[in-house]
């Protein structure tokens, strides 16, 4: 029972660590294409999941790309605004 106990905790673990989103926002500044580029670049998404990403964004505002760690979506985040896309961390 205490191995049970062990392992349900793991997986509260991993699931804490993975409460970060990367939220892209909708500009008049970027073409579509440039971020589709981004978000296969950086996100691992294939063209499909990138631009349905950038087609929500555009319609709604904003769209979540990408879940994971903090230290993941720092990295990402950093790398798609050196891009002049308009991302954030929640």
């Amino acid at each position: 029972m205490a191995a049970e106990k062990l392992q349900s905790f793991d997986k509260t673990d991993e699931v804490a660590e993975k409460r970060h989103t990367l939220i892209l926002f909708n500009d008049d500044v970027n073409s579509f294409d440039h971020v589709v580029d981004a978000l296969v670049d950086y996100c691992e998404h294939d063209e499909i999941q990138a631009e349905q990403c950038a087609w929500i964004a555009h319609y709604k505002g904003k769209c979540e790309v990408k879940k994971g760690d903090l230290d993941e979506l720092l990295s990402i985040k950093d790398a798609i605004l050196n891009r002049g896309i308009n991302v954030e961390i929640k």
